[in-house]
């Protein structure tokens, strides 16, 4: 069990590190020259070369690199070209925005896909696993700006109980942020269980299916003891993947979605700083989606780990 945690944390760090350098380069290959850009093309030589050495444009790349990622392992990511406030800062403001929408996504996605997955799989090839099924498979060819819109036209134009707009800043308490968090937060739980639900259904089912199953079925206990005591724990293995999977998808989902309620989180920020160039920012969100993207896989590993026992001993691997 050691063994295997500290593998996945080793593999977990060396992927950060790969991350973080293909993020840098990616972000260095950008056209154009930052110093121009923030002096404006009227700048003289003398005022862009001194820009570019306040900047450290004129080390090489490694050195650059070397400061930068020294600096976020720090909480520095830089400042901000555009506001010229500390990067972190500014990143933590939208992200914490952006989390409250996060945090109700998850909620009502993973327990909702869950219940509906296992309903449809224990269900198979009647009603409810056809009614279940197809939305689910509308819900995942609908993209998610769609659905936002769709959920606007309904609830705050037809139906006007919820905002269809944000009017706040990224300063905005919790409390002024909450009444606009339920559509966004809707919009990205609909497409995301759709993924989770098709997942939990085909789980079921090919576990349902199995010897032990048919085992603990002869030995006449209920259809709830089989389901919750023997069939769910190993129907939730290769969904625990997809849910890591989709949330880490939230970060780039979440982009799409902000900017159709004009909502103050991390998306919003991002495409405002790639509009305006501001490298520093958008090498901070950049990171910061790695991270999640990687503690998110992590989590599923020992999710798995403490589901299925054979994983916590010596021979047991993770595929």
């Amino acid at each position: 069990m050691l063994t295997f945690l500290v593998r996945r944390v080793v593999s977990a760090l060396g992927t950060l590190l790969l991350s973080s350098v293909l993020v840098f380069l990616a972000v260095q290959a950008l056209p154009g020259d930052v110093a121009t850009q923030v002096l404006g093309r009227d700048a003289t030589p003398d005022a862009v070369a001194a820009l570019r050495k306040q900047m450290g444009l004129d080390q090489p790349a490694w050195e650059r690199y070397g400061h930068w990622i020294n600096g976020a392992l720090h909480g520095d990511f830089g400042t901000s070209l555009v506001t010229t406030k500390p990067v972190g800062g500014e990143v933590a403001q939208y992200l914490g925005n952006s989390a409250l929408i996060a945090v109700v996504t998850i909620l009502f996605a993973v327990t909702g896909s869950l219940v509906l997955g296992i309903v449809a799989g224990l269900y198979r090839d009647r009603w409810p696993d056809h009614l279940i099924s197809t939305v689910s498979l509308i819900g995942m060819s609908v993209p998610e700006f769609v659905v936002a819109t769709v959920l606007v036209l309904a609830f705050s134009v037809t139906v006007p109980v919820l905002p269809a707009v944000v009017l706040y800043g990224p300063g905005a308490s919790t409390g002024q942020l909450l009444p606009a968090v339920w559509l966004p937060a809707a919009s990205l739980a609909i497409v995301m269980a759709a993924y989770i639900v098709r997942m939990a259904r085909t789980s079921v089912i090919d576990v349902m299916a199995s010897e032990y199953v048919t085992t603990a079925r002869l030995k006449g206990l209920s259809t709830w003891r089989v389901v919750t005591r023997h069939a769910l724990p190993s129907a939730l293995l290769p969904t625990l993947h997809v849910i890591a999977l989709n949330v880490a998808w939230l970060v780039g989902g979440v982009a799409v979605v902000e900017n159709v309620f004009n909502y103050p989180g991390i998306g919003k920020l991002m495409l405002s700083s790639v509009q305006n160039r501001d490298l520093p920012v958008i090498q901070a969100i950049a990171l910061i989606s790695a991270v999640v993207y990687v503690l998110c896989n992590l989590a599923a590993d020992l999710g798995s780990m403490a589901l299925n026992p054979k994983l916590r001993t010596r021979g047991g691997r993770i595929r």
